[in-house]
């Protein structure tokens, strides 16, 4: 069974959701039995082009999320906010082109389908 997460604005995901925190797209990850005893944190968001490394934000707790959750998070979107929301960060210099390109590939909209969705309509369920 896949772990869940409740954000603060009242929805829930799994690892495999993508969500807007602090105007950024992320997915939640979560340590494993051996890495959870090890650090002083229960899950971690990662940025969805930038993750697995120094940029994820390890959180000890839901109540550290609920702290940090600000008026910038959003949790999960539509395709077609998705697409408004790259729109958006193309006019933004904070955001690569490359960077920017290979979130689209990702993001739930017309930019790609998002990963899960690809792989979803290959196999066909």
């Amino acid at each position: 069974m896949a772990q869940t997460l409740d954000l603060p604005n009242g929805e829930t995901v799994t690892s495999e959701d993508v969500f807007l925190y602090n105007n950024y797209p992320y997915r939640v990850r979560f340590p494993d039995e051996e890495a959870r005893a090890e650090s002083d944190y229960e899950f971690e968001f990662s940025p969805l082009y930038w993750g697995g490394g120094e940029m994820d934000i390890p959180f000890r707790d839901r109540e550290a999320l609920v702290e940090q959750w600000g008026e910038d998070s959003r949790g999960t979107m539509t395709g077609e906010e998705w697409d408004e929301w790259l729109r958006e960060a193309r006019g933004d210099d904070r955001f690569g082109d490359d960077e920017l390109d290979a979130l689209a590939r990702e993001l739930p909209g017309s930019g790609g389908g998002g990963l899960v969705d690809r792989l979803r309509d290959a196999l066909s369920l």
